[in-house]
């Protein structure tokens, strides 16, 4: 096996390792406090767990200032977090929601250590990873992660409804060592300058983006990029449900399932496809292609109900969405500076979900006022401005992919 070969499959599997405890903390956690006869008010609470991911940012600097003596500055803070996250979640299953003060307390640390786990593999990446690799790397890890999610989702719920939770929730966890195994077996990044002081650490890397050639309209491309694609599928299983009036099995099978493959295949698709063309192009293309599957919603909000036109709107919005998160993830790579790679992806990632945290709770209202049919046509004009931006960045999307 090549080294190449072998970070790209390195980062495959960590990849896998940063989706599988995410359910753990969200959607799963639910269905077994649910069903433990938690009252919905503290289920409600536990959606706070969620918050690390939005403001990793704030300690990411961290884990670009300190080596782990032996491990190095990735692979050392990757094990830590797996193993505490590995720790956590066995403890977790121990005590049961039963001992609910407990049981919060560890999902908490584990919610904490999975967010700084993604900081360490997403500066992994960025480091180890070549130029021209980036968009493979980046598709074959997203599409790990999706794996992850429906392993740890779907399937840890079937599990538990013919074992028990805690039955299931030990096997989903073991699956975490592969994640400490590949760890240990894979490279630590070399030739990389690491900051030394607190100024280096904490200040630096945000005066390095804003210091950049166009920097406002770089940060503002990155929180507009992916927004209209958000928008749209912020209420799509409402929309479905409510506003065509698809059954419950038809929206699992088509949207969940059948949404979730089409995206893993546009993650794929896309990273074979930035090998073809210039990331400038692709980004270009893709995000067209996102804004455009927004018009399908459209026409199904028109057309009423249609199982084939709802088939197609589900494929192509996931295989589209899977091909600009793609492009999008391997232009945040090549944006870092690998010296601090770690503070600057968990910013620049912070900044991408921005505009979905900003503007989806709004979606509701703006369907009530305005239907769903204009609605959609809404989420199509959200996604425009970010494309226009990509024209004024050309020069420094050229230079991004090449370095």
């Amino acid at each position: 096996m090549t080294k190449r070969t072998k970070d790209i499959a390195v980062v495959t599997v960590l990849g896998f390792a940063s989706g599988l405890p995410f359910p753990l903390i969200g959607g799963t956690l639910q269905a077994w406090l649910t069903t433990e006869g938690i009252d919905i008010k503290t289920i409600g609470i536990f959606t706070v767990l969620t918050f690390p991911y939005s403001f990793k940012f704030l300690w990411s600097a961290i884990f670009d200032r300190f080596n782990i003596v032996g491990l190095g500055r990735r692979r050392g803070w990757i094990i830590i977090c797996q193993i505490l996250i590995l720790f956590g979640t066995f403890l977790m299953i121990t005590f049961t929601p039963e001992h609910l003060l407990i049981f919060s307390i560890l999902a908490a640390m584990i919610a904490f250590f999975s967010a700084s786990q993604d900081i360490s593999i997403d500066a992994y990446r960025t480091e180890i990873l070549r130029p021209e690799d980036r968009g493979i790397g980046a598709a074959f890890s997203v599409t790990a992660y999706r794996i992850a999610l429906i392993v740890a989702g779907g399937l840890c719920l079937l599990l538990a409804d013919y074992l028990g939770w805690q039955i299931a929730l030990t096997i989903i966890t073991s699956l975490l060592v592969l994640g400490i195994i590949t760890t240990f077996w894979a490279d630590e990044p070399k030739g990389i300058k690491k900051p030394t002081t607190f100024k280096e650490s904490f200040i630096e890397p945000f005066r390095d983006l804003l210091k950049r050639e166009k920097s406002i309209i770089l940060l503002l491309f990155i929180v507009l990029y992916k927004i209209g694609d958000a928008y749209a599928s912020s209420l799509s299983t409402a929309f479905f449900i409510r506003g065509i009036g698809f059954s419950l099995t038809e929206v699992g099978t088509v949207n969940k399932i059948g949404g979730l493959i089409s995206a893993i295949a546009g993650s794929i698709l896309g990273g074979f496809l930035l090998r073809k063309i210039s990331l400038y192009k692709a980004l270009i293309s893709f995000g067209i292609l996102q804004a455009v599957s927004n018009i399908m919603f459209m026409v199904l909000a028109i057309e009423g109900k249609n199982f084939s036109l709802f088939v197609s709107t589900v494929v192509i919005e996931n295989l589209t969405g899977g091909m600009g998160t793609t492009a999008f993830l391997a232009l945040l790579m090549g944006l870092c500076n690998r010296s601090f790679a770690a503070t600057q992806y968990a910013l620049l990632s912070s900044l991408a979900s921005l505009g979905r945290v900003i503007i989806s709770p709004t979606a509701g209202f703006i369907v009530e006022s305005i239907g769903w049919a204009a609605f959609y046509f809404l989420t199509f004009l959200v996604a425009i401005p970010g494309l226009f931006l990509i024209i004024s960045l050309k020069k420094i999307i050229f230079n991004v992919s090449e370095k």
